[in-house]
Parts: C-alpha cells; sequence; structure tokens
C-alpha cells in the first residue's frame, strides 16, 4: 500500500473551503487531472480521470463526510482509498490535507508513484483548488449533512414551529 499526503494553507474560512470541495461536480473547473464527476446517490461519485489522452474511470463511496472536518472515500474497486480534513489555522484561514492510499496499484500507477508523479499532480491540483477558492471570495452553501459508516444522515431541520400564537408577558 502506497499513501501520500499533501496539505495546502488556503486564505478562507473551513467552511468555505469544505463547501467547495463537497460540491464534486466543480472540481473539473479547478482540477486539471479530473474529467469529470457525477453524483450518482449521496454517498456514491462516479469520476473520469486522466492526464493528457489517458483516461480512468472509478466509482467511489463515501463513508465518512462531517461538515467542516473531514470527507473519507472509498474506490468502489478496492483499488484506493482516501480522505480530505479541514482544520482551521486562524480566523478566516484553514489548512486543508489530503491523504491518498493506493491499496492494489496497477503498473502504470506503481511506476507513476515510483517516479514522484502521483506527488506533484496531487500538490498541483492542491494548488489549483487555493487558487479557486479564494478567487470565489464566499463559495456556495453545501451540503451539511453528514455521512457515518456510509450512510446518509442529512441536515437536522429545525423542530416545527408552534401554530399556538405567542401572547406578550408583562
Amino acid at each position: 500500500m502506497t499513501t501520500i499526503e499533501e496539505t495546502v494553507q488556503l486564505a478562507v474560512p473551513v467552511r468555505t473551503a469544505y463547501d467547495q470541495w463537497t460540491q464534486f461536480k466543480t472540481f473539473p473547473r479547478f482540477m486539471t487531472s479530473v474529467v469529470k464527476v457525477e453524483q450518482v446517490r449521496p454517498s456514491i461519485t462516479h469520476w473520469t480521470v486522466g492526464l493528457g489522452p489517458a483516461r480512468h474511470e472509478f466509482a467511489t463511496e463515501i463513508v465518512e463526510q462531517q461538515p467542516d472536518t473531514c470527507v473519507e472515500w472509498r474506490s468502489l474497486d478496492g483499488r484506493h482509498r482516501g480522505e480530505v480534513t479541514f482544520h482551521e489555522t486562524a480566523p478566516d484561514r484553514a489548512a486543508v490535507t489530503v491523504r491518498l492510499q493506493v491499496v492494489r496499484p496497477n503498473v502504470v500507477v506503481f511506476l507513476a508513484d515510483a517516479s514522484g508523479l502521483v506527488r506533484r499532480v496531487l500538490r498541483s491540483e492542491l494548488a489549483h483548488f487555493k487558487e479557486f477558492v479564494e478567487g470565489l471570495g464566499e463559495g456556495n452553501p453545501g451540503w451539511r449533512g453528514t455521512i457515518r459508516n456510509g450512510r446518509v444522515r442529512p441536515v437536522e431541520s429545525e423542530p416545527p414551529r408552534s401554530h399556538v400564537p405567542r401572547w406578550p408577558v408583562g
């Protein structure tokens, strides 16, 4: 198993970084190696990635997702898994760390890892994310639900308000 980890410092609040990261369909706008992302279900995404003419497709399951904290996934083919964590480093500043684990590398991935290509691509893509999210100013609100052990838990809504009028006291 090969593990690659990279961190990027952002001049945006953690919430902005998290909200933008979890809008997976926007990844092709800032990551040059991501061609397309489809959100199949709340916890399942289908990815098309590539460098140059080479293309690779895979599906992932989000197994853990905590707003403003982390997103953890595994590929459905069992070849890789990963996590991204979000940390506040100062008011309106965040650190984003991506950790990829290639569990069953094929020959191409093995050679790319041996040459340091995977680490360089990840570092470059995080730099693109930094430029993108900092350029947005305030990001779009993201989904604020959680996923634990692969089970989706939607955002807790506020309890319904009573229809009984409140009379002034005093």
